[in-house]
């Protein structure tokens, strides 16, 4: 797993739970380092110990604790630049959904060895969609459930009203169903495409 990856799991226990908390983690996991380098590229494995750790040290389900990374992401101060990278993807939240299918695509153009499983868009009818994730390669964490969290702190962002579904996984792919119950139902958050001259 690409060390962005795990240092985002780092990052979004230190922020949300203390540093104390990550500290005791890596102490009980025992992996002869206590923070992940962005740049290097760590095994799988590691990653999926730091984060059933994490779950257990939290008491809360895997997915659930996904979803809080994926909405860390996007919400946390700390994280500005993302959010804004996020953001270009459309003026609303439906143009949003429907720049996801390129994201994984945009990530390689920022960090070329970062890899993304596919995201493919499906509308079904007007404000009803399915977005399916993947597949990821065995042994991988279910991205779904980050996606789920990142959609969610996104909706909140543009001021959508927005119900999420993870309807489960098919053929090593997961499916998040998406209602945009109303596009426009808050005045969401503050956003501006050119840069501030001072």
């Amino acid at each position: 797993m690409h060390g962005l990856a795990n240092r985002a799991v780092e990052r979004f226990t230190r922020d949300t739970y203390g540093r104390e908390t990550w500290h005791g983690i890596m102490h009980r996991l025992d992996l002869g380092f206590v923070e992940f380098e962005p740049m290097l590229t760590y095994d799988d494995a590691i990653t999926l110990e730091v984060l059933g750790e994490l779950a257990l040290t939290l008491k809360k389900p895997l997915g659930e604790v996904l979803e809080d990374i994926g909405t860390y992401l996007v919400s946390h101060p700390n994280l500005e630049a993302l959010r804004r990278l996020l953001r270009f993807g459309g003026l609303d939240f439906v143009e949003f959904l429907h720049s996801l299918d390129d994201l994984p695509g945009r990530a390689r153009l920022a960090v070329p060895d970062l890899v993304l499983p596919p995201l493919e868009l499906e509308e079904h009818a007007r404000g009803h969609y399915s977005l399916t994730v993947g597949p990821m390669p065995e042994g991988r964490i279910a991205f779904g459930r980050v996606m789920m969290g990142l959609l969610r702190a996104m909706a909140d962002d543009y001021g959508a009203l927005v119900f999420l579904e993870h309807k489960g996984t098919r053929a090593d792919r997961e499916i998040i169903e998406v209602r945009v119950v109303e596009a426009a139902f808050a005045s969401g958050r503050a956003f501006d495409l050119g840069a501030q001259l001072r």
